[in-house]
């Protein structure tokens, strides 16, 4: 399968390098100058897998030397505003008249239309309207940003993705490609269709920490430790529970407050005393092997160590890089990390030779440029 990826930044690369890390074929856009963001290509890890060429878009050849890309691509990422890509020649009428069966991914925060569609946004702002900002952090405080995983590659990326593949299976079964437009408000909301539904049902709650899985329960949430680290637990059915409340050394009068909603803050303070008696490690010692659903809140860098990430090769090293291996695992078609993050402009000669596209070294030799 191959990608043709324009270069941008955040939930764009990202869906771009999880179809790299499957297999795919993608080749990054990229456009003279610095990048976006400031960050060194080579430990750009979005980048991974795929192959770079350099094209100016504001050029005279630039769009028809992209347009040779499209033209013998499946798939097209694009995350610009609406209207700039129909602005540089390369929108999706110029690509799917150039090739009918290309599926057109387009990756924005506010949609293609709307009151909000052409102005500038970043994940916390689209995780923020969709109601999702608004469940995570305490009840008294706050909303806490999870980074931007929430909205740019959970309600984004991975929407985006699946969007492509569904219209790859219809553009090769019907002949016909078109366009996807993927918007991180979208696939937020989406990603909150249960809690929707409780809502509806009048199981949820609409506010921070007073529902089960909001950390308003005293048995679902994050505790510190003696010396300041932190557990964290979901021993949300009762058998989890009870093994929880033994290790944990609760008196069988205190365990028997989850009993009682009222009496919540009073389970909760026993719970958060017994944490402080222990370090984060030795808590972790009590409970690993158990199923108490208890687990340490480990840092970015502290997560690769973890025993059963490092047995399950969750992590590895590729590249003089720690990183996240390609998920989710195959069977018979594993994936692999083929390539370090493409330094822009690297691979031009290269996929001008593999893609038949001359005009990526030399413009005059477009079949289709303008005269």
């Amino acid at each position: 399968m191959r990608v043709v990826e324009l270069a941008g930044i955040g939930p764009g690369p990202f869906a771009a390098m999880l179809l790299a890390d499957l297999g795919a074929d993608v080749v990054r856009v990229d456009r003279p100058g610095a990048p976006a963001l400031g960050i060194d290509p080579a430990t750009d890890l979005t980048n991974r897998n795929k192959r770079s060429v350099l094209v100016d878009l504001k050029s005279p050849h630039g769009p028809a030397t992209v347009l040779d890309l499209v033209e013998r691509a499946d798939l097209l990422i694009e995350g610009y505003r609406p209207g700039v890509a129909e602005r540089l020649g390369v929108g999706p009428r110029e690509c799917l008249d150039r090739n009918p069966r290309l599926v057109y991914g387009r990756m924005t925060g506010w949609g293609q239309e709307g009151p909000l569609a052409a102005t500038a946004g970043h994940d916390i702002g689209y995780i923020a309207i969709t109601g999702a900002l608004g469940l995570a952090g305490p009840a008294d405080g706050d909303p806490a940003a999870p980074a931007n995983l929430l909205g740019d590659y959970a309600g984004g990326s991975l929407y985006l993705v699946t969007g492509l593949l569904a219209a790859l299976h219809h553009a090769r079964e019907h002949g016909r490609g078109q366009v996807v437009d993927a918007a991180i408000v979208d696939g937020t909301a989406h990603l909150g269709t249960m809690l929707h539904g409780m809502l509806a049902a009048g199981t949820w709650q609409d506010r921070r920490a007073g529902n089960l899985l909001d950390g308003g329960a005293p048995f679902y949430g994050v505790y510190p430790t003696a010396g300041g680290g932190h557990m964290a637990v979901g021993a949300l059915e009762q058998r989890f529970y009870d093994t929880f409340a033994e290790l944990l050394g609760l008196t069988a009068d205190q365990a028997a407050l989850r009993d009682d909603p009222a009496r919540w803050p009073e389970l909760r303070a026993a719970v958060a005393a017994r944490f402080l008696t222990r370090t984060r490690e030795e808590w972790t010692a009590v409970f690993t092997g158990t199923d108490a659903c208890a687990a340490p809140v480990l840092s970015l860098t502290e997560a690769p160590l973890h025993p059963h990430l490092a047995a399950r090769g969750t992590f590895t090293e590729a590249y003089g890089t720690t990183q996240p291996a390609p998920a989710p695992r195959f069977s018979a078609t594993p994936a692999a990390l083929r390539r370090p993050p493409a330094l822009p402009g690297a691979h031009t000669a290269e996929v001008a030779r593999d893609w038949d596209t001359p005009a990526l070294t030399d413009p005059a030799a477009s079949p289709h440029r303008k005269v």
